[in-house]
């Protein structure tokens, strides 16, 4: 039986070397709780998501144009905003993203990732605003649908 068509995760025709800043979600093969766990609402990073906290915050060491804003480890994935100058100055994003996955992968002895990543291209500072809310716990609601009463 043929496997479905995977759908792409990046938007068509946009060029993801575009100055900005893009919200990420990174998520572990199989949903794995490999990064710690959560105590009292509160997570408690173990060696490995200490190792992920280290590898995030040394991207512009690889990659000079490329600037860091809110991080979060979570138990089975990391969310980050990364912005890239655009102009020709910093690798696309997905460059980024791989060299940070692979990065954590060989530090870690072994493949943790699910095959891509996802993202958002944030297009406003009430957006901005809004997913650098991660810091503090809170789940960024950008884009989110209304739940319907009763639901």
């Amino acid at each position: 039986m043929p496997r479905p068509e995977r759908k792409l995760p990046r938007l068509r025709q946009y060029d993801y070397a575009a100055n900005g800043a893009y919200f990420v979600t990174a998520c572990t093969r199989e949903h794995a709780c490999l990064f710690g766990t959560v105590v009292s609402d509160e997570m408690k990073p173990n060696r490995l998501g200490r190792v992920i906290e280290e590898c995030w915050a040394s991207i512009p060491d690889h990659f000079p144009d490329v600037g860091l804003d809110a991080f979060v480890v979570m138990p089975n994935h990391v969310h980050g905003i990364v912005w890239l100058p655009g102009a020709g100055h910093a690798p696309p994003l997905p460059v980024v993203m791989g060299s940070f996955k692979s990065a954590v992968s060989r530090l870690a002895g072994g493949r943790l990732w699910q095959r891509s990543f996802y993202d958002r291209v944030i297009r406003s500072d009430s957006e901005l605003r809004a997913f650098r809310q991660l810091r503090n716990g809170q789940s960024p609601q950008v884009g989110a649908r209304p739940r319907e009463p009763g639901v």
